[in-house]
């Protein structure tokens, strides 16, 4: 009681709010005013105006906003350093991830120089780094070592019957599935982007896609293998090729090429030492040393002085054209062979980019358009398609050199893109005696960080199982079923495990915390305060048709009040009573028969002559017998008597008349008779024991039915939207609750889902916006003044009803 005056203590302080009375307060839109913005919104869309146009043309090539804005004073010669430290990065990491898209290493040259360049004039983020990145490379060699196997590639080697692979068909084909792989991605990001489906990359968890570029950094060492070994694997794809590559690796480790092995050794041993000190320096350095760099051209001193390939036979990059390829048109007819490989293709390099992308935005305090970035992301693989790129999108490594070296905008890209031009026009032919091995190394070593990816396990353990369970099916998917089918598993389960929560919400009955107009879980919260008469119940998931089943359920639950078997017990009652009350009218009918035979009988009788032996009775009950006897017989067998009801006032006896009775076996005092299968005692009450076993036995399994409750409160207001069959579980809800005179209520409510409810036909003459509140607090008030804390309905059990009635 104490909380409830100090919840009433409120309602003078300020006006209850239900949907009705907000909506006169606040004028509300109606559906149609909505509807009617809506269609005006869309012709605005299409009226054609010089600032729309200017801001279209401003939208799509973000280029003209910033440029002309561009201050070379304070940022060219950090836009300068930048660039040159991250276009030193482009040239080893280019070739080294060219071998994981299994293209010879000038394409990953030119996969750094042209897809930078676009993204330059389209791309919103300014410390990005375009460019080859590992996931991605991986997943273009497993398209192109598909559909170009070296099996297809067989020649015979001269008159001698060996078999050798045509390296220039196969290698030839492969570009060319490359860029067809790419350029269908490109057109996939550029159609999501201009249909407003940047959204699309939240769908990829950062739980989800740590995992699979962990995974993907698996199989990029597992492809790395045989380059650090000089072993020549069987190539496998589909689900479980990394396992049958590895065990073919393993079993080709008898046959390893030992002058390869101890150039990747010594090169991995100086690299990691390297690049550790490179970490330990870094604070005092103001730009990183390029420890790739320098790796990939001692190693090509060394080899071409000491004649590794002439005489060691340690595999070389080979032939590097000089000069810029002409764009040529991809072919086509490979596109429905590799459409489901281009669609994770582009999810997957948007995903890493925006991430990256929204990730320095925030730091440097400036936004990045996600629709934008995939149409610029879309470009730089459609246009790169054209010109034998692969797929590209932001390195972390890069990206992350671009930024601490003092990148302010994409002039850093421009500068990076120059420092490859120089060297594919001029330096490339230098680099044709680099051992494939350092390349190799290169790749692994840079792996380091997605291996400390593992880590993530112990800390997901300490702070979310699910996302735990996410990762690691994410993991397994994507080691066994390869990177395309492991992708779209993964998603999949993520997806899964959202429909799973909101299907099995946590569902609570709220309470006050006193002294303010809060409501919470009175299950976690000592202090919090139930308000008497009235249960708050709460879901913390929006309410529809995977858990509206489960969310009535609950509802019982937490209430205490069983409504279904409850409604049962009613019926049951109700049928129970409209049958005492026929059998009632049924028996005073006969009744009243019975009585007027028994008058016209009574008169024939007096009217008989008067024989020894029979009893002097007066037509008003008296007898004047001596013998007190209390029946008479005839010839016939039918027996007139009167008898004597022990609550029957004195002399106000009537006859009672029996067909066929026998004075051996006649009861005097009370009558039975059958009727309807019922067995009845006339002169009972009519509520005695009418079906009174069956009563007892049905009230002993139904359970409670006292309860100290008069009104429901659905609080609604984790609910962003609901469908037709919550519509309609709400709707039961509401009817099924007045059946024992419990009101619902519901509070919380957005405006999205009070325009869906009217949509959906809710609101009736029995349901109205009156049962609609602004919040808990107002539907409490409101609930207190109308009910009160103590109208409680109560149904009493059958046995104090039969208990009553004979009182």
């Amino acid at each position: 009681m104490e909380s409830s005056r100090r919840l009433c203590k409120y309602k003078v302080e300020r006006e209850v709010l239900d949907e009705q009375r907000l909506e006169e307060v606040t004028q509300r839109k109606t559906h149609s005013d909505t509807h009617r913005s809506l269609t005006e919104s869309f012709k605005d869309s299409l009226r054609c105006t010089v600032p729309k146009l200017k801001r279209s043309v401003m939208n799509s090539l973000p280029v003209l906003y910033w440029l002309p804005k561009y201050s070379i004073w304070d940022y060219g010669m950090p836009d300068l350093i930048s660039g040159i430290s991250v276009g030193i990065m482009h040239l080893p990491q280019g070739m080294a991830y060219a071998l994981l898209a299994s293209l010879p290493p000038v394409f990953g040259l030119y996969s750094s120089l042209y897809p930078t360049l676009i993204y330059f004039f389209f791309g919103t983020s300014r410390h990005i780094s375009i460019g080859t990145f590992t996931v991605l490379s991986i997943m273009v060699g497993s398209v192109t070592e598909r559909l170009a196997p070296d099996v297809a590639f067989l020649r015979m080697n001269g008159t001698n019957i060996t078999t050798e692979v045509d390296i220039i068909a196969r290698d030839s084909y492969r570009v060319q599935v490359a860029a067809a792989t790419t350029v269908l991605g490109g057109l996939i990001q550029v159609i999501l982007g201009l249909v407003k489906f940047g959204f699309v990359g939240t769908y990829l968890s950062e739980p989800l896609v740590r995992a699979y570029t962990t995974a993907a950094a698996a199989h990029a060492v597992v492809a790395q293998l045989k380059y650090i070994f000089g072993v020549s694997p069987t190539r496998f794809t589909g689900p479980l090729s990394l396992v049958y590559t590895l065990k073919d690796v393993c079993s080709l480790l008898p046959q390893t090429h030992l002058p390869t092995l101890v150039v990747s050794a010594v090169s991995m041993v100086l690299l990691i030492a390297a690049k550790e000190l490179n970490s330990f320096l870094s604070p005092k350095l103001p730009v990183p040393v390029p420890m790739e760099l320098i790796t990939i051209v001692a190693g090509t001193l060394i080899s071409n002085y000491a004649y590794l390939n002439i005489n060691y036979t340690v595999s070389v990059v080979g032939e590097i054209p000089s000069g810029l390829s002409p764009p040529s048109v991809p072919d086509f007819s490979i596109f429905g062979e590799v459409m489901g490989d281009a669609f994770a293709l582009a999810i997957v390099g948007y995903a890493i980019s925006i991430s990256l992308g929204k990730t320095f935005a925030l730091k440097h305090g400036y936004k990045v358009d996600s629709n934008q970035e995939l149409v610029a992301l879309g470009l730089s693989n459609a246009v790169g398609g054209f010109f034998q790129c692969y797929s590209v999108c932001s390195s972390m490594s890069r990206s992350l050199i671009q930024e601490t070296t003092g990148g302010k905008t994409q002039m850093a890209g421009v500068a990076s893109a120059l420092i490859v031009l120089v060297t594919i026009l001029k330096l490339g032919p230098l680099f044709q005696e680099l051992p494939k091995a350092v390349l190799a190394v290169i790749v692994f070593v840079n792996l380091k960080g997605m291996f400390k990816q593992y880590s993530d396990i112990a800390t997901l353990w300490r702070r979310s199982k699910i996302d735990l369970v996410v990762w690691l099916v994410t993991w397994v998917s994507t080691l066994l079923l390869n990177l395309d089918l492991g992708l779209a598993a993964s998603i999949t389960f993520a997806l899964l495990t959202v429909i799973f929560r909101t299907q099995l919400p946590t569902y609570s009955v709220l309470g006050n915390v006193p002294g303010t107009e809060l409501y919470l879980d009175i299950e976690k919260h000592r202090e919090v305060r139930e308000i008497p008469g009235v249960t708050i119940f709460r879901s913390s998931a929006t309410v529809y048709f995977a858990n509206a089943e489960l969310y009535l359920e609950a509802l019982k639950e937490k209430s205490g009040l069983d409504i279904s078997k409850m409604i049962i017990y009613k019926r049951r009652q109700e049928a129970k009573q409209k049958r005492r009350e026929r059998r009632a009218e049924r028996r005073a009918k006969r009744q009243a028969r019975k009585e007027r035979r028994a008058q016209r009988a009574a008169q024939q009788l007096f009217s008989v002559e008067e024989e020894p032996g029979w009893r002097d009775t007066c037509i008003d009950g008296n007898v004047t017998d001596k013998e007190d006897q209390g029946w008479t017989e005839r010839e016939n067998g039918t027996v007139f008597v009167i008898p004597t009801s022990p609550g029957a006032p004195e002399g106000q006896g009537r006859w009672e008349y029996l067909k066929g009775g026998d004075p051996e076996c006649t009861s005097l005092g009370w009558m039975s008779e059958l009727q309807d299968g019922d067995t009845t005692t006339l002169g009972s009450s009519s509520e005695d024991t009418l079906s009174h076993d069956l009563e007892r036995i049905s009230l002993g399994s139904l359970g409670k039915w006292t309860w100290d409750i008069h009104s429901i409160i659905l609080d609604l207001s984790t609910a962003n939207f609901i469908d037709t069959v919550a519509i309609k579980t709400i709707k039961n809800i509401f009817q099924d609750f007045s059946e024992i005179d419990v009101d619902i209520y519901m509070a919380g409510c957005q405006a999205c889902v009070v325009e869906q409810l009217e949509i959906g036909d809710f609101f009736s003459e029995s349901i109205t916006k009156r049962h609609l509140f602004a919040s808990v607090h107002d539907a409490v008030l409101y609930c207190l003044d109308h009910r009160g804390a103590t109208s409680f309905p109560r149904y009493e059990s059958s046995v104090e009803m039969h208990s009553s009635t004979r009182l």
